[in-house]
């Protein structure tokens, strides 16, 4: 099987024990047939967190509630690498649920 955007060769079992289970299911049903590749995916979660600014923080938070209690980060989704320091993203400071009052730059509490 073939990513639906990149073409990359990918391995989908297409049920509850698929690698995709482990990344936040939190983009909207599509109408797609077919599976993404994991660097795919993350872009595309990525792109959907960032689409979710304009709503409010309220409607934000209820989006990543059910994250709160997830200790496995994720590269390009919790945090990204910049000159070797971690930086926490947007989805890991609404999953944490709260400001933490250290004035990040991806704080969604501002």
């Amino acid at each position: 099987m073939n990513c639906e955007q990149c073409q990359q060769t990918l391995k989908c079992s297409a049920d509850t024990n698929c690698w995709c289970m482990t990344l936040p299911n939190i983009l909207p049903i599509s109408k797609s047939s077919g599976c993404v590749c994991r660097p795919c995916l993350i872009k595309n979660i990525r792109t959907y967190i960032q689409g979710i600014k304009s709503k409010s923080i309220k409607e934000q938070l209820a989006l990543a509630r059910p994250y709160q209690n997830d200790t496995n980060f994720i590269e390009g989704i919790d945090y990204d690498m910049e000159n070797g320091l971690l930086v926490m993203s947007r989805w890991a400071h609404l999953k944490r649920g709260k400001c933490c009052g250290n004035g990040c730059r991806h704080c969604p509490y501002k």
